[in-house]
């Protein structure tokens, strides 16, 4: 059995260590230190726009933090896409908020503009006003950040931008994460740069981040014995796995490219093969950071399918995986509403994921594209 080619993984630049060597001998192994400010610090300065960020153990407590920070409570209601991980609907339970869950349009993949806009007059007309939007960049790749943007604010609706997996990412120009009120990054073991788990809290405001930081230490009130008037949370990023993060962000630009140098190796090896799309940006207005590399098939002109392709990869030890399966098809979520149609349940049947990693070998490409023309032709 050849060594497995995994579908994203973890790639080091060398220099993490020295970051966490200078924490253990500074005896800073806590949740406060250098690292933690450093890469805050570089994490704000990569994506401009004079931004906060808050460092936090995951992209998941940082949603959690968001919804909080905008009052969401129980029986309250939030938009969400459809078309993501768990993880971008899961927080909106823990505040005891139901989920509305929202379809992707065709050319990114993303939230649909036009079926938010119907959620949101549907909810006001049924005397709900939705208390805040989530909205994904599904793969790296940008949502039409315009359009939804025009809907929550002639709504009055405040945007959580779930950029977890666009870190990289542009729209016009723009940083991913940096347009709503707040925005969320990941650095779980599969993302374009990695703590080893980890996220973080884009925030516009100095106020927004001490709010941030204030709940993710367990809410502790300025007293000399311990003192709390709100109920905090567990969920601030400690200075070990910070400097992990800093020396992520010494090569971030390299993996950026790395990811977007796989993603135009699939369309070249897709190029003759009919039936067969390669997820891409629509047009010059979007730059995607190709964390992940995916395709669509049609079956009826291909003749061919994406779970056939997914077990010849298998069969060759190489990781391929289903896009994601939407939420509101999810057993946990039956009972949420849903608005759309059917773009994101046919992106989930005729989708795949492919090895995408920005450290995959010449040899690998080569196991990889093999396996793609022996199942084409």
């Amino acid at each position: 059995m050849q060594n497995k080619i995994w579908l994203s993984p973890p790639h080091m630049s060398g220099n993490e260590l020295s970051y966490i060597e200078d924490a253990l001998q500074k005896n800073w192994v806590t949740s406060q230190g250098e690292n933690i400010d450093g890469f805050e610090k570089s994490l704000s300065v990569f994506l401009k726009d004079n931004v906060k960020v808050c460092a936090l153990h995951s992209a998941t407590s940082a949603i959690h933090l968001a919804l909080l920070m905008f009052g969401v409570s129980l029986n309250d209601e939030v938009l969400t896409s459809t078309f993501s991980f768990c993880a971008s609907a899961n927080p909106i339970t823990y505040c005891g908020a139901t989920p509305l869950f929202i379809d992707s349009e065709k050319e990114t993949w993303n939230m649909c503009p036009i079926a938010l806009e119907k959620a949101i007059q549907d909810r006001i007309s049924k005397g709900k006003r939705p208390k805040a939007i989530i909205v994904v960049h599904l793969y790296g790749m940008p949502a039409k950040m315009d359009e939804i943007t025009a809907v929550a604010e002639k709504y009055e609706i405040s945007v959580i931008e779930d950029a977890a997996e666009a870190l990289g990412s542009t729209y016009k120009g723009q940083a991913c994460g940096t347009f709503g009120r707040f925005g969320i990054l990941s650095f779980n073991g599969n993302k374009i740069i990695t703590t080893s788990g980890g996220g973080a809290l884009v925030c516009h405001t100095q106020e927004d981040k001490d709010q941030a930081v204030f709940l993710s230490t367990q809410a502790r009130d300025n007293a000399p014995h311990y003192q709390h008037s709100h109920i905090g949370y567990n969920y601030r990023m400690s200075n070990i796995v910070a400097g992990i993060g800093r020396g992520q962000m010494e090569v971030l630009n390299e993996r950026v490219e790395a990811r977007r140098k796989m993603h135009d190796f699939y369309v070249d090896v897709f190029k003759d093969i009919e039936g067969v799309e390669v997820f891409s940006e629509p047009n010059e207005d979007y730059y995607s950071n190709h964390w992940l590399s995916a395709i669509v098939i049609d079956e009826k002109i291909a003749r061919k399918n994406r779970e056939d392709l997914r077990l010849a990869f298998l069969e060759d030890n190489i990781e391929s995986r289903p896009l994601w399966k939407p939420m509101h098809l999810q057993p946990v979520f039956a009972d949420a509403p849903y608005y759309g149609t059917n773009v994101a349940e046919k992106l989930f049947d005729d989708g795949l994921c492919l090895p995408s990693g920005s450290n995959l070998s010449d040899d690998d490409r080569l196991r990889i594209e093999n396996v793609i023309k022996e199942f084409f032709w």
